[in-house]
């Protein structure tokens, strides 16, 4: 423990939720197993919302086992969509980002606590560069599932002509190397980016993958193995994890954290969890679109009528930041069990026993959150990996259904009751669902425990690689 000791773990975040919490989980999970020293750093912005309680919260913070230290993108209110453009956006926060976080590591070095390893995930290139001009090895956190990685790593080493030569065909199939074939309409949404497109979202994030596995590339030229750490579990994903031989895919999940402290929206007030103490075994609908994703009015209106519908209890969580000029709050109306509320404890419900069904779109920190409690899913992806998400929810684990939306991209009510139906009822489909939850859940368990797979996996990348 003592040679372990030494070790200096600096974790670098994209100033997301769906960046922070993964990362942060393995963050504490890494100080707590092996008695390393772990840094934190995100975004200024998201510092901020993340130690909010704490006095001169743009400064370092220690919690007696991770120190939070932030640098600044130039931008420390955040990204501001109504009047930033993306592209220009994530051009400042890699020159300010690269340049502060360079700051953080000397000055830590300066201080007696030098940096032996740096763990960075997605849209975070530029960290490898700040590590190499520090002597410092760095490693890759992908926060997506294998399949996902396998996919991205494939189609940048041979499959982009084929992908893109069909991106108008949704049930177009392609076989990539030992994983299930995938249809068009399951890629991640950014590998469909027309190579002309200058649109200032889509274009700079496929760009910044495409950079990502050049990186990986280099790292191939000295004949060793470049190393990946991904969010998650041996046994889930087999065949994707062996699907990229020229990359150390190493295999790391964590079991997400009650009561995490790493989140960015202030849960709300509601006593929801009480509420869910009334409620029976199985029975309550959960409904969330996770920390990005926009619900258009039209699709709100017809969530409200599925659920009114299905005549299920539902908790339902809608973001402030995702309501039109002027909508209030979703009303309950007399005689309808249900509840919405701002934001909650995603793990704390769906650990809950009165959850029955989650219905997601498919972002993978849900996805995985849903997959450990032994929740099944109904998926609505939207983009990026969620489509993916949701295929291997339905075909690769068989614990969900993805819902098929119209011509609009809406899930109309009655498709939403005919998924809980299948997924909740008592018919031998929603049986053989709710089962196979299980058997993903205890998989996970087996894993994360002691002499697990991913337990292993972690302690040995400490031992062997550094």
């Amino acid at each position: 423990m003592a040679a372990k000791a030494r070790h200096h773990y600096l974790f670098v975040a994209y100033p997301l939720q769906s960046h922070i919490n993964p990362t942060h989980n393995l963050a504490k999970q890494l100080a707590s197993s092996t008695g390393a020293a772990v840094t934190f750093s995100t975004a200024v912005s998201a510092h901020r919302r993340m130690v909010s309680s704490v006095p001169n919260a743009d400064q370092e913070f220690n919690n007696g086992r991770i120190t939070y230290l932030p640098f600044s993108d130039g931008n420390d209110e955040g990204f501001k969509p109504d009047s930033m453009d993306f592209k220009d956006f994530l051009s400042d926060f890699q020159k300010n980002g690269q340049r502060n976080v360079s700051t953080i590591v000397g000055d830590l070095a300066a201080a007696g606590r030098p940096v032996t390893c740096i763990v960075y995930s997605l849209l975070l290139n530029w960290v490898v560069d700040v590590a190499e001009e520090h002597g410092i090895p760095s490693v890759l956190y992908w926060i997506q599932p294998a399949t996902v990685f396998a996919i991205y790593y494939h189609y940048f080493h041979g499959f982009e002509s084929i992908v893109r030569a069909h991106a108008d065909e949704p049930s177009f199939t392609v076989s990539f190397p030992e994983l299930q074939p995938l249809q068009i309409r399951d890629l991640p949404s950014f590998l469909n980016v027309p190579v002309n497109d200058t649109d200032s979202f889509n274009a700079p994030i496929h760009n910044s993958f495409k950079e990502l596995f050049k990186i990986l590339d280099r790292g191939q030229e000295d004949k060793v193995k470049p190393r990946v750490l991904v969010n998650t579990f041996e046994a889930w994903e087999t065949e994707a994890l062996a699907s990229v031989t020229e990359i150390d895919i190493i295999p790391v999940g964590q079991w997400p954290k009650e009561s995490n402290t790493s989140y960015l929206f202030k849960e709300d007030e509601k006593k929801y969890m009480e509420w869910l103490d009334t409620k029976e075994e199985g029975s309550v609908v959960y409904v969330s679109f996770g920390s990005l994703s926009v619900m258009k009015k039209e699709q709100k209106e017809e969530m409200v009528r599925g659920l009114k519908e299905s005549k299920r209890p539902f908790l339902w969580v809608v973001r402030k930041d995702n309501r039109e000029e002027g909508e209030g709050v979703i009303e309950i109306e007399e005689g309808e069990d249900g509840m919405v509320v701002e934001w909650c404890d995603q793990v704390r419900v769906l650990a809950h026993s009165a959850v029955g069904c989650f219905v997601t779109h498919c972002g993978w920190n849900s996805t995985l959150e849903s997959l450990v409690c032994g929740v099944p899913m109904v998926g609505v992806p939207q983009w990026s990996d969620q489509c993916t998400n949701a295929k291997l929810v339905e075909s690769l684990w068989g614990c969900g259904v993805r819902c098929e939306v119209d011509g609009d991209g809406v899930l109309q009510g009655e498709e939403l009751v005919r998924c809980l139906e299948l997924v909740m009822g008592e018919g031998e489909k929603g049986v053989e669902i709710r089962n196979k939850a299980q058997v993903w859940r205890d998989k996970a368990l087996e894993a994360v425990a002691e002499g697990g797979s991913s337990d292993v996996n972690l302690k040995a990348f400490v031992d062997k690689f550094l």
